[in-house]
């Protein structure tokens, strides 16, 4: 059973300065309610016991943003407001599962994914990259039961258009299970249009076997200079381990960008 998940929150947030000079992307509000929210509700729906996630010491506000009681207890003796003894029991509830691991200096997602090794217990766990929202089905707990029955990694896919294969990892489908799921024969990152294996594209949301960190470890960097997740889940595929990709029937919002985090706040408020 996956117990454990993983979220890398190092990254600057670059593209979507200036508001992530002061805030950190992850605690930006969607609709009221800090983009990182999501994905820790979707974790514990799908039965996550324990959320790692990975910060840097230039984004302690995440860390204080969960367990710095003070303010709350203050303003709950003062003023009994419904609302936020509301917010505090959340964020309590958060704060028991959550531990947090350290990348300072940002070297890809696969670096990140490396920091946690010593927490990890089981022989499988989930990662989700915040970025990457998905509404109206939760699709990590959909990820876990494919996982139970085929006794495989799963990861999630998405359909895109073929000139924009460019901006993803893209899957070479190897045979096709059903109408949601199929069989991975190799991951490239970011290929050509003409390169292109398929137009299936890597989103977010992965369970891999404890034993990518061995791959991890010994990983050359890849393009611009980062450890790339990808490329160690590719070198387990060519040892013959087993990875299904899931087309997921949720609604998908990329909250990276300036142009995708305002679109993500107004399909979240229709919803």
């Amino acid at each position: 059973m996956i117990k454990q998940a993983i979220i890398p929150l190092a990254g600057l947030g670059t593209r979507l300065l200036p508001l992530t000079s002061i805030i950190p992307k992850e605690l930006l509000p969607i609709n009221g309610k800090p983009g990182l929210e999501y994905v820790l509700d979707e974790c514990i729906d799908a039965g996550i016991k324990e959320i790692i996630l990975i910060i840097s010491k230039k984004k302690m506000m995440i860390k204080n943003y969960f367990q710095k009681d003070n303010f709350y207890k203050k303003i709950i003796k003062k003023k009994k407001d419904k609302r936020i003894l509301k917010e505090f029991k959340k964020i309590k509830k958060y704060k028991k599962i959550i531990k947090f691991v350290y990348q300072n200096s940002p070297s890809g997602t696969g670096d990140a994914i490396l920091k946690a090794k010593k927490l990890i217990k089981e022989k499988y766990f989930l990662i989700l990259l915040p970025d990457d929202l998905i509404i109206k089905n939760n699709c990590s707990k959909n990820m876990i039961s494919i996982h139970k029955k085929y006794n495989a990694s799963v990861m999630a896919s998405m359909n895109v258009k073929k000139k924009d294969v460019t901006r993803w990892g893209i899957y070479k489908v190897k045979k096709k299970i059903n109408d949601k799921n199929f069989l991975i024969e190799g991951v490239i990152e970011k290929p050509s249009i003409n390169k292109a294996p398929s137009n299936k594209a890597v989103i977010g949301r992965y369970i891999l076997p404890k034993k990518i960190f061995t791959k991890l470890k010994k990983q050359k960097k890849g393009k611009s200079g980062e450890i790339h997740i990808t490329d160690a889940i590719q070198s387990l595929i060519l040892e013959s381990n087993k990875f299904v990709g899931h087309n997921f029937a949720g609604k998908y919002l990329d909250c990276g960008t300036m142009k995708g985090y305002i679109r993500s706040s107004m399909k979240i408020s229709k919803k």
